[in-house]
């Protein structure tokens, strides 16, 4: 018979200090199409081995964002949140904040850094597991192959290159067969593991009784693919992540994204803030008008020379948006208050597959017309909510490119 073990009591806990100065705001900035640190909270939430999901902020801000992503807030104290706090004090408490607010002594403590908020799907369990399946060990930490091996790195000693390790200062299973390592084969150097702080699970009598956040006993969970292994500390690996979010399969918020479908015959487009900024010029007789990207037009003609239909659905009955149409030689719909029926009528009418449509859109009139269509763009600067539920942000704004990143997306599939 097998023997029956209890489930753990965990605990799942985000530290999210308010005052980044690399990036000001950083925990709450729009990561993809939410605020970064939630991110964190779906991996907390989505697991095998349930528990709650504690946000663990000095910054009220930050624990408005967590309670809304379903997560609780653990209040920090301003002293514990300043750039040169350690770990351990934070964590102590947090366990004890749990235990005198909550009544709660978890007995695993996942800690799950926002900043690292690329996780493959089932990641947090099976580091879980792994503590679970060796009772010696203090914690598992997650680790990925390094770039860079530590041998081949030095520092600077009195203006002089010095090696950063020296084999006979390390403790090795097999001693390195050469007494300049760093003008060794790569391939012959022993592996160097990088943490990646997506990952950390504790048992929280290490943390409590012997004063760490690993203990003596640490085991890796491996992270195969490198790319999810991201720290965003400035702008530019910010902008990196996100290309990575759209292109890997990772634990988010939200409902998954739908994939973007093989073969595209119609293409919907809002027109106020999608084919023009959102902005509109108004003389002394009332007459308006708009600014349009002739880029958008170029490529919604090479889209129509593939045989793609595309058309607008707007809620705008000035004739801008007419006129506008005619130039781009497509098809206006306007004046429309109700977008998700109209929306519905056009694909039943002219028989249009829908699981072949994709909708942009950047404001909650369009969030209707979502559900109808295979796949559904923002603009990069649509309202929050369209953000959330759409399939796809682009990185162009209304206006000023979305509409021809779109086409150029689609141009460069097999139309199928």
């Amino acid at each position: 018979m097998d023997r029956v073990v209890a489930a753990p009591t965990v605990v799942y806990i985000v530290p999210a200090r308010g005052g980044s100065k690399s990036i000001p705001g950083k925990n709450i900035k729009r990561f993809g199409a939410h605020p970064l640190l939630a991110y964190s909270i779906a991996a907390g939430q989505r697991v095998k081995w349930a528990g709650p999901v504690f946000v663990s902020s000095d910054d009220p801000s930050i624990g408005k964002v967590a309670q809304e992503y379903g997560a609780g807030w653990i209040e920090r104290p301003k002293g514990l949140a300043q750039d040169d706090t350690l770990d351990h004090p934070v964590y102590v408490h947090a366990l004890e904040w749990l235990e005198r607010e909550k009544g709660f002594q978890p007995e695993i403590v996942v800690q799950l850094r926002p900043t690292s908020p690329l996780r493959p799907p089932g990641g947090v369990d099976e580091a879980v597991q792994v503590l679970l399946d060796h009772p010696e060990a203090d914690c598992v930490r997650a680790v990925v192959e390094a770039a860079q091996n530590p041998f081949k790195m030095w520092t600077i000693e009195q203006g002089r290159l010095s090696p950063l390790l020296r084999p006979e200062k390390v403790s090795l299973k097999e001693p390195i067969p050469h007494h300049e390592p760093y003008n060794m084969p790569r391939q012959q150097l022993p592996k160097a593991f990088w943490q990646t702080g997506q990952i950390d699970v504790i048992r929280a009598n290490t943390i409590l009784e012997k004063g760490s956040m690993t203990g003596e006993v640490i085991l890796p969970w491996v992270l195969e693919d490198p790319r999810y292994a991201v720290d965003l500390n400035s702008e530019w690996e910010w902008a990196a992540a996100e290309a990575s979010l759209e292109s890997l399969d990772c634990v988010r918020p939200g409902s998954a994204p739908r994939p973007l479908p093989a073969r595209v015959e119609l293409v919907v487009l809002d027109f106020d803030g999608v084919l023009t900024d959102d902005r509109v010029w108004v003389d002394q007789d009332g007459w308006e008008s708009v600014a349009a990207l002739r880029a958008d037009g170029i490529g919604i003609a090479r889209l129509k020379q593939r045989g793609v239909t595309v058309l607008v659905l707007s809620s705008e009955p000035n004739p801008v948006v007419a006129a506008r149409c005619r130039k781009l030689g497509i098809e206006a719909i306007q004046g429309v208050s109700d977008k998700g029926t109209v929306l519905g009528q056009i694909l039943l009418e002219r028989a249009v597959p829908s699981d072949r449509v994709v909708y942009v859109g950047n404001d909650v009139n369009d969030l209707p017309c979502f559900p109808l269509v295979a796949w559904a763009a923002a603009v990069a600067d649509a309202h929050p909510e369209v953000l959330v539920k759409a399939d796809h942000r682009l990185s162009k704004a209304g206006g000023h490119g979305a509409v021809r990143e779109l086409c150029d997306m689609l141009l460069g599939r097999d139309p199928g």
